[in-house]
Parts: C-alpha cells; structure tokens; sequence
C-alpha cells in the first residue's frame, strides 16, 4: 500500500534545530512535488514548504523562511525538512505530503497522500 512515513520529530528547546524526514514506499515519488504541513490542535492545517519533483524550485511559508531548509533525494524516495532557529510557535505536528494538483503548492487540497505525521515540540 502507499505510504508516506515521516520521523525526525521530538523536543528541543528554542533555537535548536531538527532534521525531518519523509520516506515514500510503493509510492511513485521522482514525478512528484512534495509539501511538508503543519497543524496544532484547533486549528487547520498549514503550508510549511514544499519542493518541485526535480528539487529545482522551492517554497516556504513566511513564517519560516530563512528558517527551514526544503530537501529531497529522489534516489531514497525521501524529502527532508531542516528546521534551525525553532520558536515554540514552531510546534506542532508535522506532515509530509506528495501534491497531484496543479494548483498553488501551499493549498492543502493539491495533495493526495499524506503521512501520519511527526510531532515537533519547541520550549521557550
């Protein structure tokens, strides 16, 4: 079955750093763009960054652009998340995603599949 499997979550404290990872199995993944989301408790899911299938173009949320580092190897079917500088307001659980839509890559409606997500815990 596809899955999309995310790790790299935990907690640190404010300006630490954690590397996220999203790995695809019996998934296809090199044709893709790949988006990572975040969501707290309450509140909808939002855009975090996302990456074309070539890893040729990038985006972010403005809330943490210089911040976070969108990556992906397309030989390990994984896309990666460098997170430096962590707020609390950071925290979150975090998901990976793979986008089929044609629309904007910051619309969670332009993804398909989704992992289970990783929780990324940030104290002041």
């Amino acid at each position: 079955q596809v899955r999309l499997v995310e790790s790299g979550g935990g907690m640190v404290q404010a300006g630490g750093s954690l590397r996220l990872s999203c790995a695809a199995s019996e998934l296809p993944f090199i044709d893709y763009a790949m988006g990572w989301f975040r969501q707290t408790p309450g509140k909808e899911r939002e855009f975090v960054a996302a990456i074309t299938w070539s890893g040729g173009s990038t985006y972010y949320a403005d809330s943490v652009k210089g911040r976070f580092t969108i990556a992906r190897d397309n030989v390990k079917n994984t896309v990666y998340l460098q997170m430096n500088s962590l707020k609390p307001e950071d925290t979150a659980v975090y998901y990976c995603a793979r986008r089929t839509g044609w629309g904007s890559v910051r619309k969670v409606n332009e993804y398909d599949y989704w992992g289970q997500g990783t929780q990324v815990t940030v104290s002041s």
